[in-house]
């Protein structure tokens, strides 16, 4: 989880999210919202991979990314369950 965190506090990566969240993206078309080296570009694709935020696979020539939905899911559902503790050991003090 702590990587997740990690991948999502950094204001490109979640620009990169956004995009995917409106369809799926060959890496140059990503790298071309950006304006920074392709290098830099790859390794914030690195570490959203590495957190499992984003898929990739590959058509011919062009690596195609998506976002993975599955990971958001996961995490929403275990900040509610703290949201949930937290509001418990509220009522309990009250």
């Amino acid at each position: 989880m702590h990587c997740v965190f990690k991948a999502l506090a950094d204001p490109t990566r979640r620009e990169i999210l956004a995009l995917l969240s409106e369809g799926d993206l060959a890496a140059g078309e990503i790298a071309a919202h950006f304006n920074m080296s392709w290098p830099s570009i790859s390794h914030h694709l690195s570490i959203l991979k590495q957190a499992e935020l984003i898929a990739c696979i590959r058509e011919g020539q062009n690596v195609i990314y998506s976002i993975n939905t599955t990971v958001f899911q996961e995490i929403m559902s275990w900040m509610m369950t703290l949201m949930d503790r937290g509001e418990v050991r509220h009522e309990e003090k009250l």
